[in-house]
């Protein structure tokens, strides 16, 4: 027999009266379109149909009570006549849940969607072929009123449609009529999620989800299993394979991209495997000039370092001297050859101040002009540079141009003396 009682246990849930719906359709998502069409396929009035949107645009709907196979509120007539009214909705059996329970646990996806309030069509139809009825068909939907009409009236349609309403905003609202709450579905999905071997996500090779849907279930998934670490990037795979490349397209250039890329993976895995990884800052994105730099660090050979060198807007020369830098400190070190600045006052006070203590008394100093954050030998070829971290880079000035000489220290006498050793 059909079970219109709660008696799984579910807590009865209570939505206050909606407000005035004039203009707007009563369903806008596919889910409450489909309680809609139950209604509507059932019952055999179309006028009371007509009258009951009336009521429910009007407002005439009270506060609606949910619980496990039914769902009730008082509807008002013009009059002002009050009338309670009922729609009976069958409960799944306890092995429907299991089943839709196993579902859900299977596929990531759907715990996603419903943690969204969202109720995706391949859940409804991957419920539907293991026999689960999620949704409610013809005859589904009986009606129940003190008017004493037995098939559905314009109070149990005023109902309906304010219950679709509720299933927009909220789809759970399904799962209780049909005899359990979310949290109880929830709570039995995480128990199947934790039971499932440590291995066997590994013999199913075809299971996965975007990962803004795993995200979305993060509260209710089992903490997720460490990858190992990878000791080496994979090996590029050769691309030519005899077929001559498309006009345009370099090969060698893409192996290189595809090499560069796994060994970023590589990087970036061992990374977050790290201690107190989840408590370091986000490094900034790299621009496309630092990042071509980054490339040529790596050694392309010199036709792609001249295209890198020209997509960056710097020369051979350039590009080399950016190279070195980037080899002595990364990003910082990027800076520091292609930033000019002036400190803040204060900062640029305390950086003269530790400059001029660097040598000791007696030690001779050399003549040094002082011009933003760099300090030049007056008619020489060295140069300090204070960066924005309070260290110090060496230059040394050649062809023409300002190279880095070392890396960078924390005392400006340990860089001036990188620059005494070269000369």
């Amino acid at each position: 027999m059909p079970q219109y009682e709660g008696e799984t246990g579910a807590a009865e849930r209570t939505f206050g009266a909606l407000p005035v719906a004039r203009g707007r359709a009563f369903a806008r998502s596919w889910w409450g379109q489909a309680w809609l069409k139950a209604l509507e396929d059932t019952a055999l009035d179309g006028a009371q149909l007509a009258l009951g949107r009336q009521h429910a645009r009007a407002g005439a709907v009270g506060a609606v009570s949910v619980r496990p196979g039914r769902i009730t509120a008082v509807v008002q007539d013009r009059d002002h006549t009050q009338h309670r009214s009922d729609v009976l909705v069958q409960q799944l059996s306890g092995a429907h849940w299991e089943r839709l329970a196993d579902l859900v646990a299977d596929r990531a996806g759907h715990l996603a969607a419903l943690l969204d309030r969202d109720l995706p069509p391949v859940l409804v139809e991957d419920a539907s072929a293991a026999g689960i009825e999620l949704l409610p068909g013809i005859g589904d939907l009986e009606p129940e009123c003190s008017c004493g009409a037995w098939d559905h009236c314009a109070h149990s349609a005023a109902l309906c449609y304010q219950v679709a309403r509720l299933l927009d905003q909220d789809p759970s609202v399904l799962l209780l009529v049909r005899g359990r709450g979310e949290r109880e579905l929830l709570d039995e999905v995480q128990a199947r999620s934790a039971a499932i071997p440590a291995g066997a996500a590994a013999e199913r090779p075809d299971v996965g989800v975007p990962a803004a849907e795993a995200y979305a279930a993060r509260d209710i998934l089992p903490p997720p299993v460490a990858p190992p670490p990878v000791a080496a990037p994979g090996t590029p795979p050769v691309l030519g394979g005899g077929t001559p490349p498309a006009p345009g397209v370099d090969v060698a250039a893409l192996e290189f991209l595809i090499g560069d890329a796994a060994a970023r993976a590589q990087e970036l895995l061992a990374d977050a495997l790290s201690p107190g990884h989840a408590d370091s800052p986000i490094p900034p994105v790299l621009t496309p000039a630092q990042d071509a730099v980054r490339l040529a660090a790596a050694g392309p050979g010199a036709a792609r370092s001249a295209r890198l060198a020209a997509g960056s807007g710097r020369d051979a020369a350039g590009l080399a001297a950016a190279v070195r830098a980037w080899e002595l400190g990364g990003r910082a070190g990027l800076a520091a050859l292609e930033e000019e600045r002036t400190p803040e006052p204060e900062v640029l006070a305390r950086a003269a101040g530790r400059l001029a203590s660097a040598w000791e008394d007696g030690e001779a100093r050399p003549p040094l002009r002082a011009s933003g954050n760099r300090w030049t030998e007056d008619g020489g070829t060295a140069q300090l540079r204070y960066g924005r971290d309070g260290r110090w880079w060496p230059y040394r000035r050649e062809g023409g141009q300002w190279v880095p000489a070392g890396p960078a220290a924390d005392d400006p006498a340990a860089a001036w003396a990188v620059l005494s050793a070269e000369g």
